[in-house]
């Protein structure tokens, strides 16, 4: 599962597949809030439907995008916000919990850590075999969440699997 925190727009995307095979799209949607509700509401609101797409998918690890400094604090505590109930919701039910960088995401998804958000969207779409970008930009960079997770998160997470036999065992993993 990718999220792509917001206090606005939270974009939450779901991809089955593993490395080295075709990646398939499960779902995709953006949990919105107004501007015009109090912040604490809105991130219940946030929280609620974080929570019922883990519920109903019940995903094996949550990917999020992990928060970068801005220009605009507002922005930024808004992001932080919707990033911490994110990890809270994967965490209340032992799930793995992995942070990729916007840029590490677009070079996962584009070839180019400075790709557009339009360049990411329009690569989503042909990773997942999608006749057009998902809408809004949130929902696509969460499914390039999901997919950046699949394939670098998952090999390496073999990396340090396989680290960690090497110590117990004193072999070279290779």
């Amino acid at each position: 599962m990718g999220i792509d925190p917001g206090l606005t727009r939270c974009g939450i995307g779901l991809v089955e597949g593993e490395l080295g095979r075709p990646l398939r799209l499960l779902d995709v949607n953006v949990v919105r809030t107004s501007a015009q509700v109090p912040v604490p509401e809105r991130l219940v609101t946030i929280e609620r439907g974080i929570e019922a797409w883990i519920e109903e998918y019940q995903p094996d690890t949550v990917a999020i995008e992990r928060i970068f400094a801005r220009s605009d604090v507002s922005t930024i505590m808004g992001t932080a916000q919707a990033s911490g109930l994110a990890m809270v919701c994967a965490a209340r039910r032992g799930l793995p919990v992995a942070l990729h960088t916007p840029s590490e995401v677009k070079a996962a998804v584009s070839g180019n850590g400075r790709a557009a958000k339009a360049q990411v969207g329009a690569m989503v779409a042909r990773i997942l075999r999608l006749t057009s970008p998902p809408k809004p930009a949130d929902a696509a960079d969460a499914l390039a969440l999901a997919i950046t997770h699949i394939w670098r998160g998952g090999a390496q997470a073999r990396v340090e699997a396989a680290l960690a036999r090497s110590r117990t065992t004193g072999k070279v993993a290779r």
